[in-house]
């Protein structure tokens, strides 16, 4: 279930606003940061509002600069990133600028709201979710059906309330302006309810103007079968270890994270870390942790091959180590292949003692990268699986 890598993008007033409750839109970017934004627009595949965004301001979400438009059209994309809004009830005006300004548009709404929706013509594409909006649904068709890899979703609160609770937001960039609204009936950014737990990471701050641009992460892994953002970005991690493995004919070179609930990484390791032929990557990360640390039974374990269940070297393998360790949720990138061990099902060994697994594959061709010597021919028939 791959989908867009997911950017909320918003402008708040000191006391976390993202407009006043007067007839005009407030203005609280700077001429810099609205050039910023131009510039994040032309890099992306699509660009998402939501209903009452799409209502209350009239954009056009538009690239301004010919030169960035230029620069798409000749790397082969269109002049304009697609336009996406997404509505359950379907209703919205037809004469709104979105839709007849910029390139192609999409309507994501429901059964019912796809019947009014069609008084919109030929001016959208509208798709319909089912009986309620689903953004995993909707992200999936942008992925597969749309070709979108790279999403910027640019509000309103709600939009990006959802997609943040929900953990499918990669990165939030936030500007910060230097004013006040005051007014409890303005709209806020955010809304209440369970959000992921945890510090988001800061990745950059970078004054333009007036305002100051903040670009987060988040970090709390999920907590059930299905990924989040946050598991994306420790699984690649995870593959980058294993890119640091020394390198071996005749064994699988694997990375691993374990990570604490609230998105503190608590450990990592490599396969043949420090020296040792023999040590495997998930069995490298778990040593550098006390057994009866308490933070153990939430954490994830991120592993870029399935941790292995069957080992010659070690009397014990690394699934039956994750759930000595009181793991119960491990994300992995890719199954173990018969090449060095027929039969190898450490997910199931996992599932068994009660551990969630997750595969994402779309991390599978990064996982192998450092593997490519070993799955072109036939192993020599002494090796074992070293990961």
């Amino acid at each position: 279930m791959p989908y867009p890598y997911v950017l909320l993008s918003a402008a708040v007033s000191l006391d976390g606003h993202l407009d006043d409750t007067g007839p005009e839109r407030l203005l609280l970017s700077s001429p810099e940061d609205f050039d910023r934004v131009d510039e994040v627009r032309a890099s992306v595949d699509a660009i998402l509002i939501g209903a009452g965004t799409l209502r209350a301001d009239n954009p056009r979400l538009l690239v301004y600069s010919p030169e960035r438009r230029a620069a798409r059209v000749a790397a082969g994309k269109p002049e304009y990133p697609l336009k996406v809004t997404v509505s359950g009830s379907g209703d919205l005006d037809p004469q709104a600028q979105f839709w007849h300004t910029g390139g192609e548009k999409v309507l994501y709404t429901t059964d019912r709201g796809a019947e009014r929706a069609r008084r919109l013509g030929p001016a959208a594409d509208v798709v319909p979710l089912g009986t309620d909006l689903d953004w995993r649904l909707l992200l999936e068709h942008l992925h597969d059906v749309r070709g979108v890899r790279r999403l910027m979703v640019e509000g309103g609160g709600t939009i990006h309330t959802q997609l943040l609770r929900q953990g499918l937001a990669d990165e939030l960039q936030l500007v910060l302006a230097p004013l006040f609204v005051g007014d409890p009936d303005a709209p806020r950014l955010f809304g209440p309810g369970p959000y992921p737990p945890g510090r988001l990471r800061l990745r950059e701050t970078r004054q333009l103007g007036d305002v100051v641009l903040m670009r987060y992460e988040p970090t709390a892994p999920g907590t059930g079968p299905l990924p989040c953002a946050a598991d994306r970005h420790w699984l690649r991690r995870a593959c980058e270890l294993a890119a640091q493995c020394p390198p071996s004919r005749t064994a699988f070179s694997v990375g691993a994270v374990v990570v604490a609930a609230d998105g503190t990484e608590l450990a990592h390791g490599h396969s043949r870390e420090g020296g040792d032929p023999a040590v495997h990557a998930e069995e490298a990360a778990l040593a550098k942790l006390a057994p009866d640390d308490p933070r153990l039974p939430g954490a994830t374990v991120y592993s870029s091959l399935e941790p292995c269940a069957h080992r010659s070297s070690r009397p014990v393998p690394c699934a039956r180590l994750i759930l000595r360790a009181g793991v119960r949720r491990v994300v992995t990138a890719w199954r173990e292949p018969d090449t060095f061990v027929a039969g190898a099902d450490g997910s199931g060994l996992l599932a068994a003692g009660g551990a969630t697994v997750v595969v994402v594959p779309e991390y599978e061709v990064a996982a192998k990268e450092p593997n490519a010597h070993l799955l072109g021919g036939e192993p020599d028939g002494t090796a074992t699986r070293q990961s």
